[in-house]
């Protein structure tokens, strides 16, 4: 059985959640509040199953029509506001948060993007964002802009010239950069351009659901070879094709990355308060431990310890700045 560490399971490090798209939606949402039943990441959950670091996405919805680089700012204006606002959390952005986090009491966040649209090439909006703290970036949505296609655009397009100097921007300031939601073509040439390794937080395996947004095999193993990470998420039309899902078929995906070589790239990207509808047994952040049980029936302490944390901390360590 696992160990168990101050009454939690294992350490927990989570990839991607919405939190900061529903506070957005509604500003009556408390992230502290017990019982908070409009999040399925809030702290109580987050301190139930012993998540150690939360990274949460500035993720703009469909409705705004034209995105502002206002926009991202209200976003980062609520996560200072109302979630970083205490002595129970810490803002990650380089590699001496990181083991400060890791070596305290505290939950860690991350900033994350979903999607550049209102950056817009404007290479000083970059390094806005960089010193506010964001330090990963999913370039795309499921749809094009300025800097590459995504994963349902028409055309299946890759980057386009700004695009791939928006590449070189990130690796040299160094902000993550997240392959999940783009095209195909665009998969390959962030591969073929990023001097960084790269990472999917959310994202499974095509081989086992048929999902567009899942990753095909090579670009699996070219994540591997990159020495980037897979983000196994919790969506249910991501992790079976009947749409309904358990723990049982997730871990299918797991094993799926395993066998392509991906034991110490497999991470967990939730998408917690991104989607309505659950596996059941894994419903909110406070069941990560329903997770760590059932993947304790098949793989050693060591491995599942990976999966759950190790794996997205060594990438961290090595990755963020240093300073």
């Amino acid at each position: 059985m696992l160990l168990v560490r101050g009454g939690n399971s294992v350490i927990i490090i989570d990839g991607h959640c919405d939190v900061l798209w529903k506070m957005y939606e509604n500003p009556l949402i408390n992230f502290y509040e017990p019982q908070q039943a409009e999040l399925d990441v809030n702290y109580e959950n987050i301190i139930r199953s012993g998540v150690k670091i939360q990274c949460f996405a500035i993720y703009l919805p469909e409705s705004i029509k034209q995105p502002k680089f206002d926009d991202y700012l209200e976003y980062i204006n609520i996560f200072y506001q109302k979630i970083a606002i205490n002595d129970k959390l810490t803002v990650i952005k380089n590699q001496s948060d990181l083991l400060q986090v890791m070596n305290g009491t505290k939950v860690g966040a991350i900033l994350t993007l979903e999607g550049a649209d209102a950056i817009n090439d404007h290479s000083l909006y970059t390094q806005i964002l960089y010193h506010l703290g964001v330090r990963m970036i999913g370039v795309t949505w499921n749809y094009a802009n300025w800097a590459a296609d995504g994963i349902l655009e028409a055309r299946k397009g890759g980057f386009s010239k700004k695009g791939k100097r928006f590449i070189k921007e990130c690796n040299d300031l160094g902000i993550i950069l997240d392959a999940s939601h783009l095209s195909v073509r665009s998969f390959w040439d962030l591969a073929d351009h990023s001097s960084s390794p790269i990472v999917a937080t959310h994202s499974n395996a095509e081989a086992v659901c048929k999902h567009p947004r899942n990753l095909k095999d090579d670009q699996i193993r070219a994540l591997i070879i990159k020495g980037g990470r897979i983000g196994m998420t919790f969506v249910p039309w991501f992790v079976s094709d009947a749409g309904t899902a358990s723990i049982a078929q997730l871990i299918k995906h797991i094993e799926h990355v395993c066998a392509l070589g991906g034991e110490k790239h497999v991470v967990l990207g939730s998408d917690f308060d991104g989607f309505d509808k659950k596996i059941t047994d894994l419903e909110h952040t406070g069941q990560m431990d329903n997770l760590a049980q059932q993947l304790s029936r098949f793989y050693s302490d060591q491995t599942v310890e990976g999966f759950l944390y190790r794996n997205w901390f060594s990438f961290f360590k090595t990755n963020l700045p240093v300073s």
